[in-house]
């Protein structure tokens, strides 16, 4: 069949050391999904093109496979004697062996196997000698190879939709290709689904929605998580940082504040026996933003307190802070 395996793989979307039974089951579902009776005028001669491709596919793999399993079928219980002639049997691979080994596979494998088999299928829409058939798989093989450029997008989200999880819709244009071969603009609406936790630079891709062009298979739409900035807290990580500023005479006199976490909960600190010092970080443990990869878990909220010092004092508040403070260091 000419084609280097890896074209084989792609096609069949199956990785590369997948087994014959692996095989068999990728070919089905595929079969089942691009059967041309299966679809409508506009995308028929794709899925000719599709199916065609998937079945040469098939076939190829399971002759690199060289799966004794076939051979058994096909000579109706004698795989040993072919088998060993072939491989490491007295004869040793000589004169002859590998045509008849491919009239095997090929033609008795087909004939012999029951109605509704793979094999058998293959056999039905697609022969070796398909020059139709060949020009289809050489046409698609091409083009799999040749994916339009992705088509682009941002998914604009605020750390409250990242933190709780929403649906959002989101509309884009594409480019479609028409009958007669013209580009024409059609405008699509998705919904994405933002799971709690999704960080920016997180991308979302609907396979085959972005733009079309003559030849290739239809390009992927991506759209990349983006972060508004908020007004309040800080993402790093899975955490979240707040800052929060303290007068100076709070810092070291007591203080106590509150805010609203991005889930909507009120939180309270208090501090009345304790002095904020410069670079001072109160850690609230599981107050952070969801990890997707470990449900329920959450990080930790950093309260960051930034003293506020006065601007400016005068003389006699100057000597009162000296003398309450001298005593203290």
């Amino acid at each position: 069949m000419g084609n280097p395996p890896e074209l084989y793989h792609k096609i069949l979307n199956i990785p590369k050391d997948t087994s014959p039974q692996e095989i068999r089951a990728a070919y089905k579902n595929l079969v089942k999904k691009w059967h041309p009776d299966k679809h409508p005028p506009s995308s028929k001669p794709e899925a000719e093109a599709r199916f065609k491709a998937i079945s040469e596919a098939y076939e190829a793999l399971l002759d690199q496979q060289e799966n004794r399993a076939v051979f058994g079928l096909c000579n109706d219980g004698r795989a040993g004697e072919r088998v060993g002639g072939a491989f490491g049997g007295s004869g040793g691979l000589g004169a002859g062996v590998g045509p008849r080994m491919e009239r095997t596979r090929s033609d008795d494998f087909c004939t012999r196997s029951a109605p509704g088999t793979p094999a058998r299928e293959f056999k039905k829409v697609y022969s070796s000698g398909n020059s139709g058939g060949r020009r289809a798989f050489a046409e698609f093989s091409s083009s799999i190879m040749r994916k339009a450029p992705p088509l682009e997008h941002k998914l604009e989200c605020t750390l409250e939709e990242l933190c709780r999880g929403c649906k959002k819709e989101v509309k884009f244009t594409r480019d479609v290709v028409t009958k007669n071969g013209s580009i024409v603009k059609k405008e699509v609406t998705q919904m994405v689904l933002v799971k709690p936790g999704w960080k920016k630079g997180k991308q979302i891709v609907f396979e085959g929605l972005g733009d079309e062009r003559p030849g290739c298979l239809p390009a992927d739409a991506i759209f990349t998580v983006s972060e508004k900035k908020h007004p309040t807290f800080k993402r790093v990580g899975n955490d979240l940082v707040l800052k929060a500023e303290v007068p100076l005479v709070s810092a070291l006199t007591g203080w106590s504040f509150s805010f609203r976490l991005l889930s909507g909960k009120k939180v309270s600190c208090a501090f009345h026996d304790e002095i904020i010092c410069p670079g001072y970080e109160k850690v609230i443990g599981g107050e952070g933003m969801p990890i997707p990869e470990h449900k329920g878990a959450r990080g930790d909220l950093k309260v960051k307190f930034e003293i506020v010092f006065p601007k400016e004092l005068t003389d006699e508040q100057r000597a009162g802070l000296a003398e309450i403070l001298r005593g203290s260091c």
